[in-house]
């Protein structure tokens, strides 16, 4: 397949316009280009991206960039590009026709099923959201014939959020859809902890990310009126009410959510050692605080909360070391200083290897241009 007609494929599989695709391209990375360009040159294979372009082009639409700079015919694609790209849209509808159907078969027991959350937790520190996404989908399809019992319940409740997380903010509707289903699943557990977390987890991506903010006050309201009781759901859930009040211009209840996320932190934060999704150690708080004080332009808190999450996050996480450099970016915009902010965080994203790159980082830094 040539590569014009991959890029075709691969776009219209997104339900994106060239001109959308143009318009992405153009903010990830930083150079202008045309929708006619696309067009005329690309996808009526008249000429090959450079290496430059195809990078991007990687990012952007969610592949690895092997894929890109390979002649890849089409039904190599079909069997696993599309995986990334058409399959994920047609799984989620088929796995939530097997939940609601609640269906019953063979597999992992309630041990097992414990320690392959242990396993996701610690992989999605580290892996892209097309991998974990790849996964999920074969133990959703697996787990939803098990759900019959509380414990079982709660597991794919953990797994269902997971899987949300993996949509891009183009696709938030999809995210938002897979929460709400999340938190069905932990109510059947009867689980107050999971009942909580499930929600908090959905606060804060949504918060974190600014999208669907009223959806993720929801999320967060709900977790914090389950229990009172200090948990790591809770914390999740009041950065994630913290979030989506900084970003609607609530300033002073951001900054007392923040007082209050500290003094939760305190009484149920993770130890320093624990890399994981379901964990939140000191240097994770600092990475929640630095978004926040630098969309609210308190710079030496920015700073501090930086330099702080700097100290103790584990050099074997690279991804959160940009998001931290990307803070200070959004930091020098809000400050006034956009084109030296904007310069910074897109060099800050560009030293991060493409395949490393998250759909958060890039909701950040459509944030930061906009």
């Amino acid at each position: 397949m040539h590569t014009g007609k991959l890029i075709r494929d691969l776009r219209q599989a997104r339900g994106w316009s060239q001109g959308r695709l143009a318009d992405a391209l153009s903010k990830h990375s930083g150079q202008p280009i045309s929708r006619e360009y696309i067009s005329r040159r690309w996808e009526s294979c008249k000429s090959v991206p450079s290496p430059f372009w195809l990078r991007h082009l990687a990012a952007v639409l969610d592949v690895p960039l092997a894929v890109m700079e390979s002649d890849v015919n089409r039904r190599q694609f079909l069997s696993t590009v599309a995986a990334t790209t058409i399959a994920p849209g047609v799984a989620s509808d088929l796995l939530a026709e097997g939940f609601s159907a609640r269906l019953r078969g063979k597999g992992p027991g309630v041990d097992e099923w414990a320690h392959t959350l242990t396993g996701y937790g610690a992989d999605y520190m580290t892996s892209g959201a097309a991998e974990i996404q790849q996964r999920l989908v074969i133990d959703l399809a697996v787990i939803q014939q098990q759900c019959d019992t509380q414990q079982m319940w709660a597991h794919a409740a953990r797994l269902m959020t997971l899987y949300a997380k993996t949509f891009p903010g183009s696709d938030g509707s999809r995210a938002v859809t897979w929460y709400r289903m999340a938190t069905e699943a932990a109510d059947r557990s009867e689980n107050i902890d999971t009942r909580v977390w499930v929600r908090g987890r959905a606060a804060i991506a949504l918060g974190y990310e600014g999208a669907s903010l009223p959806i993720a006050e929801m999320f967060a309201d709900q977790a914090l009126a389950i229990s009172d009781r200090p948990s790591l759901g809770r914390l999740n859930a009041i950065y994630g009410k913290a979030h989506a009040a900084a970003i609607t211009g609530d300033t002073d209840t951001a900054r007392a959510l923040d007082a209050e996320g500290r003094r939760a932190f305190d009484q149920a934060g993770s130890e320093d050692s624990e890399a994981s999704d379901y964990a939140v150690p000191y240097w994770r708080l600092g990475v929640f605080r630095s978004l926040l004080r630098a969309r609210l332009g308190d710079e030496s808190e920015t700073v501090d909360a930086q330099d702080e999450a700097r100290r103790y996050l584990p050099p074997t996480l690279p991804r959160f070391a940009t998001h931290l450099e990307m803070h200070r970016g959004l930091m020098l915009v809000r400050a006034g200083d956009r084109e030296g902010g904007t310069a910074y965080a897109r060099a800050a994203l560009d030293a991060l290897p493409p395949e490393k790159h998250s759909l958060t980082l890039r909701m950040l830094m459509d944030e930061i241009t906009g």
